[in-house]
């Protein structure tokens, strides 16, 4: 067949209808209509305690949080008119700040050595790293503040921030050991071969290339330091995080001001959330441009 011959059929065949195949699953249909209504109903349930908590912030309350009395803001003007509420918050901040940090360095040494080092015990080391996720937290809190009792520690916020490090840790190296599995050596091997220290190289190739999965292992660790109730009421002692005083009030109806910063974490997730999908569109379309 001549060329001339060629490029007539391949023509010929461009033009050519092509058979309609199957249709996309999960378009049309009954199971389509199901799913997405089943979807919006679990995410109906699960918002309705959100909805409930901002709601009730703007509530004129008295004693109780619980009957809605009238439209104010003079709980989001008076965020402090309990002092609890701010203090318990406060120590919520500072112990989540100081366990991420601490938990972070250290699980991302941890991830770094499990992954690129051979050494002895390292499997075993691996396997118990996932024991204080699997374990329930009713028995980490238990044994912990046994433990603390036991040596004669005196329970308070200090307790709390070594206990929120422990548990924190193997989360951050899940998570960060995911990231160095995923890290092309040749590209260490590349600043290496540029006259790198090895110094040079870990601060201008791996940690760059590391640092999506630390900042979300960091994220990670301190919403559930923030978060943690269990634990924390086993190894507080005295001091008040902000999930413990919640619950405490909680006998006697939730302060509005707790309703108002609840609203406002829920408000500062949604909006790291966009910035992060918005800041990662405009890396798409940036590397799509360059590429």
């Amino acid at each position: 067949m001549s060329s001339a011959q060629e490029a007539a059929a391949l023509a010929t065949a461009e033009r050519a209808p092509r058979p309609r195949g199957r249709a996309r699953a999960g378009r049309g249909g009954a199971g389509s209509w199901i799913i997405g209504a089943y979807s919006l109903l679990a995410l109906a349930i699960m918002m309705i305690p959100i909805v409930y908590t901002i709601v009730f912030s703007f509530n004129d309350a008295r004693r109780t949080n619980i009957v809605w009395r009238g439209f104010t803001l003079d709980n989001w003007l008076g965020i402090c008119d309990d002092a609890r509420v701010c203090e318990s918050f406060g120590n919520s901040i500072l112990v989540g700040v100081v366990a991420t940090i601490v938990a972070t360095i250290l699980g991302t040494m941890i991830a770094i050595a499990i992954v690129r080092y051979t050494f002895r015990m390292r499997t075993i080391i691996t396997i118990l790293l996932f024991l204080p996720m699997a374990t329930p937290e009713v028995v980490l809190g238990s044994g912990l503040g046994s433990q603390f009792v036991n040596l004669g520690v005196e329970r308070g916020l200090w307790t709390i921030i070594v206990a929120h490090i422990m548990f924190c840790i193997s989360f951050v190296v899940v998570t960060v050991r995911a990231r160095v599995a995923s890290l092309d050596p040749a590209l260490e091997e590349a600043g290496r071969d540029l006259y790198a220290s090895p110094g040079q190289v870990f601060w201008r190739v791996t940690l760059p290339l590391l640092m999506p999965g630390i900042l979300a292992a960091a994220l990670l660790c301190f919403a559930l330091s923030f978060d943690d109730f269990i634990i924390t009421n086993f190894v507080s002692g005295n001091a008040e995080t902000f999930p413990k005083f919640v619950y405490v009030a909680a006998s006697r109806g939730i302060p509005p001001q707790s309703n108002v910063i609840a609203s406002a974490v829920f408000v500062l997730a949604i909006l790291l959330v966009v910035v992060a999908q918005v800041s990662a569109g405009f890396r798409r379309r940036k590397l799509a441009k360059t590429g």
